[in-house]
C-alpha cells in the first residue's frame, strides 16, 4: 500500500511539474499564432483562439531578422565545433600521466572558474586583440570551457590505458592517438559538452551588445529579441497604448502588438535549439554519468 501511495503521489507531482514547465512555452506559442487584436481581449492561454500567421509575417518582414538568424546559426555551429575540439585537446593533454605540467595547467584553468579580471579588463583586452566589431569575438574568448574540460578529462581518464599504449606501439603520435582513438571513444562526453556549448552560443546576446552593438550586420537573433523586449517594455511604461504603437498607419488598424511580437520572437529564437536536443539526448545521460564519475 505504501508503494502504491508513493507511485500516485509521484505521478501527480510529475504531472504538475510538467504543466508548470510547459505552460510558459505553450502560452507563447498560443499568443504568437493568435490574432493580435483578439489577444488584447485576453483569455488566450495554451491554444490560439483565432489562428493567424500575421505575427510571423511581421517579424520576418524585418530585414535584420533573417541575417541575425544566419549569424546566430553561424556562431553556434562554428563556436561549438572549435570550442569542443580545442577543449577536448586540452583535456587529453592534462589527462596524460607522462605530461609533467598537467597539475599546474589544470589548477591554472580551474582557478579561472572562480576568479576573473572583471568586465572592464575583459573589454580592454578584447579591444587590444582587435576583436571589437568582429565576428570572431563570439568564438575566441570562449574557446575553452573549464567545466567542459573537466567532464571530458574525467571521461578520457576512464578509458583503458592499453588502447593508447597499443596505438603508440603501432607508431601513432599524440595527435593521431587523439583524433583516431580518443575522439571516437569519447562521443558521449563530446555530445554532452556540445549541447552545453551550442545552447550557450545560441542564447548569448550580451557579447553582441558589448562588442558589436554598432554592427547591425553582426547582430544575433537573441539580441534582436532583447531589443524587441526592451522596446515593448519602453512603449508600455511610457504611458502610451502598446496597441497604438504598432497600429497600421494607413488603416489605423492594429496589425500586431508588442505582446504578440514578443511571443513570436520568443518562439522563433527558441524552436531551433530545442530541435537539436532530441538528436543528442541518447548521449546526454551516459556522457554526464561516465564523465562525472571516474571509473
Amino acid at each position: 500500500m505504501g508503494d502504491k501511495i508513493f507511485d500516485v503521489c509521484n505521478i501527480i507531482f510529475m504531472i504538475i511539474l510538467v504543466i508548470l514547465t510547459l505552460y510558459p512555452f505553450l502560452n507563447m506559442f498560443a499568443l504568437s499564432f493568435n490574432d493580435a487584436n483578439d489577444s488584447i481581449r485576453g483569455s488566450v492561454y495554451i491554444w490560439p483562439r483565432e489562428w493567424t500567421l500575421r505575427n510571423f509575417e511581421y517579424v520576418f518582414s524585418e530585414s535584420n531578422v533573417f541575417y541575425a538568424t544566419f549569424i546566430s546559426a553561424a556562431r553556434t555551429i562554428i563556436g561549438t565545433i572549435v570550442s569542443v575540439f580545442c577543449t577536448a585537446m586540452l583535456a587529453y593533454t592534462i589527462s596524460r600521466p607522462e605530461y609533467a605540467l598537467k597539475k599546474f595547467v589544470a589548477i591554472t584553468f580551474i582557478f579561472t572558474m572562480y576568479f576573473s579580471g572583471g568586465l572592464i579588463p575583459s573589454y580592454l583586452l578584447t579591444k587590444e586583440l582587435g576583436l571589437l566589431n568582429n565576428f570572431w569575438v563570439y568564438i575566441i574568448p570562449g574557446i575553452i570551457g573549464v567545466f567542459n574540460m573537466i567532464v571530458i578529462r574525467s571521461f578520457i581518464e576512464g578509458l583503458p590505458e592499453g588502447i593508447m599504449e597499443s596505438a603508440k606501439i603501432d607508431g601513432a603520435g599524440d595527435f593521431t592517438t587523439f583524433t583516431r582513438i580518443v575522439l571516437p571513444l569519447t562521443v558521449p562526453a563530446l555530445a554532452t559538452v556540445s549541447l552545453f556549448v551550442a545552447v550557450s552560443q545560441w542564447n548569448s546576446w550580451f557579447d553582441v551588445f558589448l562588442y558589436n552593438s554598432s554592427r547591425p550586420d553582426l547582430s544575433t537573433l537573441q539580441y534582436e529579441l532583447m531589443k524587441v523586449l526592451s522596446t515593448s517594455s519602453a512603449t508600455t511604461s511610457s504611458g502610451g497604448s502598446a496597441a497604438d504603437a504598432f497600429a497600421n498607419a494607413q488603416g489605423n488598424v492594429t496589425m500586431v502588438t508588442p505582446t504578440s511580437v514578443r511571443a513570436t520572437m520568443t518562439i522563433v529564437a527558441s524552436v531551433p535549439i530545442i530541435m537539436v536536443y532530441p538528436f543528442l539526448q541518447k548521449y546526454f545521460v551516459k556522457g554526464m554519468v561516465v564523465g562525472g564519475v571516474k571509473g
